[in-house]
């Protein structure tokens, strides 16, 4: 890796993912075709739930925002991943690098914020039912919708401008974007301080949002054992399904990069658990909550009726 002057970088260098240069186009064509499948479902739920009347609903609501917040989760990392596969090590200014690692940790625990009010949703839906459109009512709705987004952005500013500030030696990114681990690589001071604060900061995050969310559940579980039939048990936790799919796919990634070994970056192996929760996962959610939920699909046969009506 190059050194150079500590006091001002221009530019970082991406390194991108490890691949040869005869598996470089494939993979950039399978990437960019997940690529456009995950816009493309995200935005097909955030229109069913806006134009199917019987989606006007919490559950979907949320649903339609955690689809809007994956687009832009998505396209924070995407765009540089595509670029690296297709040009190999590429350049990226230093305002340019922060800005995306300040965005990407945003919405990282804007999501972890959500997905604790989807299972807040969950909970008030099974646990209280007389009361649930009482106590979810619209404004309710958008005071939990937008809560998360500003949590999300205020903490992420801690790690991110103390990242900012570090003088840095080296410009070789070990990654396809700009994260934390990596570029506190290339400074010129121990970083173990640092890199304290940030395992707080972003475990804390994640660690109380988990927590929360199988305390909820917990007490879904509860409730749900005690309904009479077998029917409405299975009906109450179909309704759930999806949701923690989704949340042991988000925590279990995000955890292992973030709190787990420091071996696992060593090895480089990081990038690829890194691929779970900011590129599968975003599109495996339109899948998961398509596939699983007999509602979403009838909606659709409305629409595409509807359209071929037209």
């Amino acid at each position: 890796m190059d050194h150079f002057n500590h006091t001002w970088s221009q530019s970082f260098i991406l390194a991108g993912l490890t691949a040869s240069e005869t598996l470089r186009p494939l993979a950039f064509l399978g990437t960019l075709c997940i690529y456009l499948l995950t816009l493309a479902g995200n935005v097909i739920i955030i229109i069913l739930v806006q134009v199917d009347s019987r989606l006007y609903t919490p559950m979907y609501f949320f649903i339609s925002v955690l689809s809007f917040l994956e687009l832009w989760y998505v396209s924070t990392t995407v765009p540089t991943l595509l670029h690296t596969l297709l040009h190999g090590c590429s350049p990226i200014s230093s305002t340019v690098c922060f800005f995306q690692l300040y965005v990407f940790h945003s919405l990282g625990m804007t999501e972890c914020y959500l997905l604790g009010v989807m299972a807040l949703d969950r909970h008030l839906a099974i646990c209280r039912p007389l009361h649930y459109h009482a106590l979810m009512s619209r404004r309710v709705q958008l005071w939990l919708a937008g809560t998360p987004w500003v949590a999300g952005f205020s903490a992420a500013l801690v790690p991110a401008s103390l990242t900012a500030t570090l003088p840095f030696c080296l410009k070789e990114v070990a990654h396809y974007f700009c994260d934390l681990a990596p570029l506190m690589q290339l400074a010129c001071v121990h970083t173990g301080w640092h890199t304290w604060i940030h395992i707080v900061v972003i475990g804390m995050i994640t660690s109380c949002s988990l927590v929360l969310i199988l305390g909820l559940y917990g007490g879904i579980l509860k409730a749900v054992l005690k309904l009479p039939s077998a029917a409405s048990r299975s009906k109450a936790f179909s309704t759930c399904s999806s949701h923690i799919i989704v949340v042991t796919l988000f925590f279990g990634s995000a955890f292992t990069v973030y709190v787990g070994p420091p071996g696992i970056r060593a090895e480089g192996k990081d990038k690829l658990i890194t691929l779970i929760y900011s590129f599968l996962t975003p599109f495996l959610n339109p899948i998961i909550y398509t596939l699983r939920n007999k509602e979403v699909k009838e909606a659709i046969r409305r629409i595409t009726q509807r359209i071929r009506a037209v």
